[in-house]
């Protein structure tokens, strides 16, 4: 008799919190350079790697 073996993996936790912790960097980048093009380049991390740390956690979740 055969038994289904349900395997799952962190990968995407993973990806996702090491992406959280670029957007955490981005963040900080954006409120440490607030009038210059440092805030603009932080706020461009924060959301690309937000998007990432989503399709992540869907991809592999």
């Amino acid at each position: 008799m055969a038994t289904e073996s349900n395997s799952t993996t962190d990968k995407g936790l993973g990806v996702a919190l090491a992406c959280a912790a670029v957007v955490a960097v981005g963040a900080v980048l954006m409120i440490t350079g607030a009038p210059d093009i440092e805030a603009a380049w932080g706020f461009a991390a924060a959301m690309i790697f937000s998007a990432i740390a989503i399709v992540a956690i869907h991809l592999w979740g």
